[in-house]
């Protein structure tokens, strides 16, 4: 289980977004944008606000959707989360959900993307969050 769900507008009173990843090129592989569009329902809201998500650690995460003039939208995504306006996040915290996220993302756009995959490349990058294959 992922354990990342697609959640409404917090109550974003007291918060700040803090910049946690950022990909400029989701249109590179369509079958992303087209996840995107589905998911958080782009196509009618367009730019007007984020979408948003809960990870495992019980954070709500800001999906921030970039158009560019020309390009399908959304061209880019950046990943913020949301935590209270002068709190840290810690370093783990971040690297599990944002895991998570990614997870989560791969696991809905299918074949020919796995989590297998996502899984092995995590380990060849040394990702923290990557769990140790099982002997």
């Amino acid at each position: 289980m992922i354990g990342v769900t697609v959640v409404a507008t917090p109550n974003l009173s007291g918060k700040r977004f803090a910049f946690a990843l950022a990909e400029d090129r989701v249109g590179h592989y369509p079958e992303f944008r087209d996840y995107f569009v589905r998911v958080f329902e782009l196509d009618r809201i367009g730019l007007a606000a984020p979408g948003f998500v809960r990870a495992p650690s019980g954070l709500t995460y800001a999906l921030v959707f970039i158009g560019r003039s020309g390009a399908p939208f959304p061209s880019g995504v950046e990943i913020h989360a949301i935590v209270d306006a002068l709190e840290p996040i810690a370093d783990e915290v971040l690297d599990t959900d944002l895991w998570s996220i990614l997870s989560w993302m791969i696991e809905g756009v299918g074949p020919p993307w796995t989590l297998k995959d996502l899984e092995e490349t995590g380990r060849l990058y040394r990702i923290p969050a990557v769990r140790p294959r099982s002997a």
